[in-house]
């Protein structure tokens, strides 16, 4: 114990008292936390795309990296991220194997660990084999300072609800936000969180890819995140409203009186993998967006709720790290609403250096009294459905812009 609090006091004054994160893979909304100045992860070039991760880098980097805290994708060690974690012929026994360096981190460094694997969807190879080795998991929840969580990221044709329940820790959907998630449980336990619905009826609307009534996937990323649900009347250190698409106006009238007392973060459920654009319009329209604590349109209901709430939570007491949040998003509400459909319609896959002329087709956008510029776009994945951006934040005087 007292090498270990030696170690902790060393990694403090050397600045390294971070929580360590490991992404599920380097599509954006997995590796974005790594650019956020709250984590440490491994070095980018151990991500390799649709190749999947380079695994001998990736359990060097934990060898020689030590924490407080360990936020990891399972699947990522166990087969080198997603993508792989469907189609990668491997026996169950050499997975297991595989996963064996988080323990050895956990007894080296005595660090803790916050866990999270995917249950296969519904088209993944190798299934079975997924579900035996996250069931075989089970006597890793009874170890000290160990915390393992399921995530589900698509219930269409599969029994993945039924499948996640069935396993001796906590479950819900979503995937690629439970990083984000799960660094907010690592960072800031405890946040108080009051939930409002734009209309009470979309609590019980069971929600695409889902599988599960709103309610229920809302409670499981609290959870996630160990936050707690509280009133308005609680006076919550953040509120997070679920827009379902019915009536932006009474949404941006909600938004409107709750911004005046409360942080909000929106997470915007109308459509999967798009924003509502005529919520947009009232967001910019009343100069509402740039005063929220955190938004999410990117993904599905469940991806939105966590990135919304994660976001929101990580960056309640950081203005800059929020405004540079806001610009991601509305990048990615853009992307979903402009870019992709764009690229989709004039380039084929994988895309080529030219599909990168989209960020001609960026409009003029103002946050926080400064001119927010796409400086290009990148393809890590060479493919329309995600894109990194390079993002610039101007100011509206003559003089050099600060690049974010």
């Amino acid at each position: 114990m007292l090498r270990r609090a030696l170690l902790g006091l060393v990694l403090a004054g050397l600045g390294l008292a971070k929580p360590l994160y490991l992404p599920l893979d380097d599509r954006p909304p997995n590796l974005a936390p790594c650019a956020w100045g709250l984590v440490l992860c491994p070095p980018r070039e151990a991500y390799r795309g649709p190749r999947g991760a380079d695994l001998e880098a990736l359990r060097a980097w934990l060898l020689f990296t030590p924490g407080e805290v360990l936020v990891a994708s399972l699947d990522t060690l166990a087969y080198g991220g997603l993508l792989q974690s469907r189609h990668l012929p491997l026996p169950p026994e050499d997975v297991l194997a595989r996963l064996g360096p988080l323990l050895s981190w956990r007894v080296h460094y005595g660090g803790r660990l916050l866990l999270f694997g995917v249950v296969p969807r519904w088209d993944a190879s190798f299934r079975e084999r997924n579900l035996r080795v996250l069931k075989a998991l089970a006597p890793w929840v009874g170890l000290e300072g160990v915390d393992v969580e399921a995530v589900w990221d698509d219930a269409l044709g599969s029994a993945a609800p039924q499948e996640a329940r069935a396993l001796p820790y906590p479950s819900r959907p979503g995937a690629d936000e439970a990083g984000q998630v799960l660094l907010l449980r690592a960072l800031r336990p405890g946040l108080r969180v009051a939930v409002v619905y734009e209309e009470e009826a979309l609590r019980a609307r069971t929600t695409p890819y889902e599988g599960l009534p709103l309610g229920e996937t809302v409670a499981g990323v609290l959870a996630s995140a160990q936050a707690v649900a509280v009133p308005l009347k609680a006076r919550p250190d953040l509120v997070l409203y679920a827009y379902g698409g019915k009536d932006p106006r009474g949404a941006a009238l909600d938004l409107l009186h709750l911004m005046a007392r409360y942080p909000v973060a929106l997470a915007d459920l109308s459509r999967v993998n798009r924003g509502d654009p005529r919520l947009m319009a009232y967001l910019q329209g009343l100069g509402l967006y740039p005063r929220l604590a955190a938004y999410a349109a990117w993904g599905t209901p469940a991806n939105n709720l966590g990135s919304a709430l994660a976001q929101g939570g990580l960056f309640l007491k950081d203005e800059r790290g929020r405004t540079e949040r806001l610009a991601e998003a509305y990048f990615q509400y853009w992307w979903g609403e402009v870019g992709r459909p764009w690229v989709r319609a004039h380039f084929p896959e994988p895309l080529p250096e030219e599909a990168r002329e989209v960020a001609a087709l960026w409009p003029y956008v103002l946050l926080e009294g400064r001119r927010l510029d796409l400086r290009g776009v990148l393809f890590p994945w060479r493919r329309a459905f995600e894109a990194e951006a390079l993002l610039e934040l101007l100011p509206l005087t003559w003089g050099v812009g600060l690049v974010e």
